[in-house]
C-alpha cells in the first residue's frame, strides 16, 4: 500500500455526514410526538440518536486509520461470532414489533443482524480473495459462500426479519458477481431460490397480504394497504419544497414507523421533492465513490471489501426507498444513516470508516 500520508476520499465522508445530519433533523421531526406520547419526553428518540451518532463517528475515525488488511484474518472469527449472536438472540432476545431481533445487555441494546452485515461482507471478500480465479468453479467457488449465506438467512428469518435477510443476500450476491462467479451459475441459483421465496411468503399470511397490498393497496386501505397509502400521501402532499420542517401531518398516528422504516416519507412530506432528491443524490455519490474505490483498490481483498460495503449501504437504501414509494412490497428495513437506530448508524458509519481507509490506498483525495 502507498504511504499512510494519502488522504481518504473526502467525498465519501461528506456524503455520509450529510445523510447523518439530514437524518438527525428528520428523526427529531418525525419522533417528537411519539416520544411525548410514549415516554412523556419529546426528545427521547433524538437524544438516543445523538449518542449513537457520536459513538458511530468515533468508530468511523478509528477505522479509517486502521489498515483494512488487518480485518482479513477476522473473517472466520467474525462469522463464528455472527452465528453465535443469531442463535443467542433466538434464545434470549427481546421481542419488538413481532420480531425477536434485539439483545439487551443492560446498558447496551443492539440488533445482532446489523452486525452480521459487516461480518458477511468481510467473510465474502476474504473468500473471494482466497479463491481468486477459482470463483468460476461451481462447487468449490460458488457453493461454500452460498451455504454460509443460506444458514445466516435462515437464522435471521427465524426472528423473523425478512428485510435484513434480503439486504444481506443481495449484498453477497453482488459481491459474488463482482468477484468473478459464473453468471450462468448465479442465474441458476437465483431461479432455484424462487420456490423458496414463494414458500416463505406463503408460510406467513401477513407476508402474502403485503404482496397483494403492494399490487393494489386501495383494495384494503384500512389494513394491509394502510402503510403504502399513508406513505404515498405523505410524499405526494410534500410537492416540490414540502410543507415545512415539523409541519408534516402523516406522522401523527397515520404513518407507521415514521422515524424508522418510513423516515423517507416524512422527508418527502416536510422537505418535498428537494429533500428526497437530496437523499437520493447523496446515496448516488456514495455509490459512485465507493465503487470507484473498489475499482482502484491495490488488492483483490480491498476491492471486494469496498464492493461489499458500498453495496450493503446502497442496496439497503434502495429497498427502503422502494418500499416508501410503493415500488416494492413492505419489508420493514431502515434507511442507512437516516433512520432512527443506533445499531444501524454504528454499522453504517463503521462501513464508511473502512471505505475511507481503502480509499487512502488509491489517492482518495483526488477527484
Amino acid at each position: 500500500m502507498p504511504p499512510r500520508t494519502q488522504r481518504p476520499d473526502l467525498v465519501i465522508f461528506i456524503a455520509a455526514l450529510g445523510l447523518v445530519v439530514l437524518g438527525l433533523v428528520a428523526v427529531f421531526s418525525a419522533s417528537y410526538s411519539t416520544g411525548m406520547q410514549r415516554f412523556q419526553d419529546p426528545y427521547y428518540y433524538i437524544k438516543r440518536q445523538l449518542i449513537g451518532a457520536v459513538l458511530a463517528l468515533s468508530l468511523l475515525f478509528l477505522l479509517q486509520r486502521v489498515d483494512y488488511r488487518l480485518l482479513r484474518p477476522l473473517a472466520l472469527p467474525g462469522l463464528a461470532l455472527s452465528f453465535f449472536l443469531l442463535i443467542l438472540v433466538l434464545l434470549v432476545g427481546a421481542e419488538a414489533g413481532g420480531s425477536r431481533a434485539w439483545l439487551n445487555l443492560g446498558l447496551i441494546r443492539f440488533q445482532p443482524a446489523e452486525v452480521v452485515k459487516l461480518a458477511m461482507v468481510n467473510f465474502t471478500a476474504a473468500f473471494i480473495a482466497y479463491k481468486k480465479d477459482g470463483m468460476r468453479r461451481f462447487w468449490s467457488g460458488l457453493i461454500p459462500p452460498l451455504l454460509v449465506l443460506a444458514a445466516i438467512f435462515g437464522l435471521i428469518m427465524l426472528q423473523p426479519d425478512f428485510g435484513t435477510a434480503v439486504a444481506i443476500a443481495g449484498t453477497v450476491l453482488i459481491m459474488l458477481f463482482a468477484g468473478g462467479a459464473n453468471l450462468g451459475h448465479l442465474a441458476g441459483i437465483g431461479l432455484s431460490g424462487v420456490p423458496v421465496l414463494v414458500a416463505l411468503v406463503l408460510s406467513r399470511p401477513y407476508r402474502l397480504r403485503r404482496i397483494t397490498s403492494f399490487l393494489n393497496p386501495w383494495e384494503d386501505p384500512l389494513d394491509s394497504g394502510w402503510n403504502i397509502i399513508q406513505s404515498l400521501l405523505a410524499i405526494g402532499s410534500g410537492g416540490l419544497f414540502g410543507l415545512g420542517l415539523g409541519a408534516g401531518r402523516q406522522k401523527f398516528a397515520y404513518l407507521p414507523e415514521q422515524h424508522t422504516d418510513f423516515i423517507f416519507s416524512v422527508i418527502g412530506e416536510e422537505l418535498g421533492f428537494v429533500g428526497t432528491a437530496a437523499v437520493v443524490t447523496l446515496f448516488f455519490i456514495l455509490a459512485w465513490r465507493g465503487f470507484r474505490t473498489a475499482l482502484l483498490a491495490p488488492d483483490l481483498y480491498g476491492s471486494m471489501l469496498a464492493v461489499g460495503l458500498t453495496s450493503m449501504l446502497v442496496f439497503q437504501a434502495m429497498l427502503n426507498i422502494g418500499v416508501a414509494t410503493g415500488s416494492l412490497p413492505v419489508t420493514g428495513i431502515t434507511l442507512p444513516f437516516v433512520s432512527f437506530g443506533s445499531t444501524s448508524l454504528v454499522v453504517s458509519l463503521s462501513a464508511v470508516g473502512v471505505l475511507l481507509n481503502i480509499s487512502k490506498a488509491v489517492g482518495g483525495g483526488r477527484a
